[in-house]
């Protein structure tokens, strides 16, 4: 059980998702940083306040709910609140990793770029596609002619 376990383990694709996995969640907290302590503070100021994540509206207020109370406190007191400072913080985190994600995966895609193909070579008596080396046409085994290159 044992070797079963390491093959699984130490394969190449097991260790690479492990690495991909670690790389991720270093990413998510540059991007929660980025967005905690560059964009919310701009946002705040939008909303006119330093902190964003403590807005709030009151759903159902209580009887020791006072007016300015903190998002910890309004909730202490038992009021209903809907936090939307948090979720803008949680929507604006979600955008800007999509997009770093995106711009990532498309500059992977333009190192990777194939090399042009050229056309495959056709057997000249049935016209099915056949490697360049072949000597017999595994289509119709015709015995093909050599070609003067």
């Amino acid at each position: 059980m044992w070797k079963e376990f390491k093959k699984f383990a130490f394969k190449g694709n097991v260790m690479d998702l492990a690495v991909g996995v670690m790389i991720g969640a270093a990413f998510g907290a540059i991007v929660t940083s980025l967005v905690n302590d560059i964009f919310m503070p701009i946002i705040g100021l939008v909303f006119k306040t330093s902190a964003l994540n403590e807005k709030y509206i009151v759903l159902k207020s209580s009887k020791a709910f006072v007016e300015g109370m903190s998002v910890a406190e309004a909730t202490e007191a038992g009021a209903n609140i809907l936090t939307y400072g948090k979720f803008i913080g949680a929507v604006i985190n979600f955008i800007l990793i999509a997009l770093i994600i995106f711009f990532v995966v498309k500059g992977i895609n333009n190192f990777s770029t194939k090399k042009e193909e050229k056309p495959a070579r056709k057997c000249p008596f049935c016209k099915g596609e056949i490697a360049d080396d072949a000597i017999r046409c595994p289509h119709c085994t015709s015995e093909l002619p050599e070609e003067a290159e």
